[in-house]
């Protein structure tokens, strides 16, 4: 008899033993009848509709993790930003426009009062989704778990989707990104990179708008073009660093660099880390359902991650364009 099947004396006992949840059929059998009972894994009481963790090794956190923590560490957003969690629809982040005014007062004098003059940026979190169909026999069957597969592959394709609306002007429902930002300082490069001159005048840009350029974002080929500048023409020496965090990652005047296939050839964003805050809303997840295609015998795994971005301080920020006679920011 298949593992999965016990026989019990009356209908009571298998309730008792399974739970109300459980799938119970009545089979004939050669002593009179017998219950038969097969269990279907699922998770009660969970906000995620997962595997049972007898089945996978993994309980609905976890699951969720297989979608934060790959987009986490893959999304140049999320590395170059600061990360904010929160469990509202909508997140408001207060802006100052106009600070206190205060100046010498002589001892014993009245302090004249003034107060501090602030604005309000809303965000709403978007939904990032992706949905992947496949049979239950891999699902049951595959180690690594073929789900855990899938929502690896989900996440990567949720950190794309994010970096894209960040790096790229946007239209519909994604969030508003750098691309978009009204008020970001600007950079021309001129036609060709030949020295560090443009990146040197993004810091001191930065800093005069209040902010402080903390890592570089760009594309594959422009990356390359940085990482072949010399020192001398007679000299093999480059101008970027190493970063000795990271293997293998560069370093511009000290800042790293995020490369990112997402980000426009010719373009390197300039990121005041303070100024870019990642919205994400809680409730990151991993779903796996069994029952949306039952007919067919497949399961439906499904992540999601609600993102985006605010970005109080515009001119924090800086783009330098390289090759580019259009306007910068465009």
């Amino acid at each position: 008899m298949p593992p999965s099947f016990r026989v019990f004396p009356r209908w009571e006992a298998a309730r008792s033993y399974f739970g109300p949840g459980a799938h119970i059929a009545l089979l004939p059998g050669a002593v009179g009848i017998h219950l038969f009972i097969r269990r279907l894994e699922r998770t009660r009481n969970s906000t995620m509709t997962t595997l049972s963790s007898a089945a996978t090794g993994l309980t609905p956190p976890e699951y969720g993790a297989l979608v934060e923590q790959p987009v986490a560490a893959l999304s140049v957003a999320f590395l170059a930003g600061t990360l904010v969690g929160t469990k509202a629809h909508t997140f408001h982040v207060p802006v100052l426009t106009s600070d206190v005014v205060l100046g010498p007062v002589a001892e014993g004098a009245e302090i004249d009062p003034s107060d501090a003059t602030f604005d309000e940026l809303a965000v709403t979190p978007v939904k990032f989704a992706g949905l992947s169909i496949v049979s239950r026999e891999l699902i049951d069957d595959s180690s690594p778990s073929a789900s855990e597969v899938v929502g690896r592959s989900i996440a990567r394709q949720i950190s794309e989707s994010v970096d894209k609306a960040l790096l790229n002007p946007q239209a519909g429902i994604n969030p508003q990104g750098l691309a978009d930002l009204d008020g970001i300082s600007t950079v021309d490069a001129g036609a060709t990179l030949t020295d560090l001159d443009p990146f040197q005048a993004a810091l001191a840009t930065s800093e005069r708008n209040g902010g402080q350029l903390t890592s570089w974002i760009t594309d594959a080929d422009t990356a390359l073009a940085m990482a072949t500048l010399k020192e001398a023409s007679t000299s093999n020496r480059s101008l970027l660093t190493a970063d000795m965090t990271v293997d293998g990652r560069r370093q511009l005047l000290g800042r790293p660099i995020y490369v990112s296939p997402q980000c426009p050839a010719g373009k390197v964003y300039g990121v005041s880390g303070k100024d870019l805050l990642v919205i994400q809303r809680e409730g990151t997840r991993l779903d796996v359902d069994y029952s949306a295609y039952f007919s067919s015998d497949r399961v439906g795994v499904r992540g999601s991650m609600r993102v985006a971005f605010a970005m109080p301080t515009p001119s924090a920020h800086v783009i330098v364009s390289i090759g580019d006679d259009e306007d910068p920011s465009s």
